[in-house]
């Protein structure tokens, strides 16, 4: 599974998923920090990427884009810190790989998660 982290995902949860194995682009790793939301689902198309992140910007675009691909994977969880967010991605990733290779949006808060595939009608 390949990955594209938006501006808002810590480096250390790009770091944390490197080293559990996945292929993590951050978009600072392409000098892309300034790039729009659109900009990034083309590019994570692309490159067979989902994206990362906590704007829920991705998942409208997504959602009014009719598209099967790239899925998003949204966090809202109410601690942003690393150590929280790397190990509630972890146990989601593990559980939802095969949505998110068909096309889904896969939202994480808290205590639970959503899996939404696409496109959304």
């Amino acid at each position: 599974m390949k990955f594209l982290a938006d501006m808002c995902i810590s480096s250390s949860t790009v770091n944390f998923l490197r080293d559990h194995d996945y292929d993590v682009l951050h978009v600072r790793d392409r000098g892309l920090h300034k790039a729009t939301d659109t900009e990034i689902l083309d590019i994570a198309i692309k490159e067979n990427r989902a994206v990362l992140t906590f704007d829920l910007d991705f998942t409208d675009l997504m959602a009014a884009s009719g598209k099967k691909l790239p899925s998003v994977i949204l966090l809202r969880l109410s601690n942003a810190k690393p150590e929280n967010v790397n190990g509630r991605l972890l146990f989601v990733l593990d559980s939802s790989k095969e949505f998110l290779e068909k096309g889904a949006i896969v939202s994480i808060d808290d205590n639970k998660y959503r899996i939404r595939m696409l496109p959304i009608n």
